[in-house]
């Protein structure tokens, strides 16, 4: 279980890099679209919770 919850916690971090710099290089190319950014910015902010919320249920497992 634990090895489990290790690789969707990975997972989720890796998401939240992945939407994090989707959304700068659309900042960088200067896109404009704010629909997008809004959008890339919600997903963020999702997989981070679910990021923090996999690992706050990881440690109290290791406790």
């Amino acid at each position: 279980m634990r090895t489990f919850l290790t690789v969707l916690v990975v997972l989720a971090m890796l998401g939240v890099l992945g939407v994090l710099v989707a959304g700068m290089v659309g900042l960088a190319r200067g896109d404009g679209n704010p629909m997008r950014s809004n959008k890339l910015m919600q997903w963020r902010i999702i997989l981070q919770a679910a990021a923090l919320a996999l690992f706050a249920v990881l440690l109290a497992l290791y406790r």
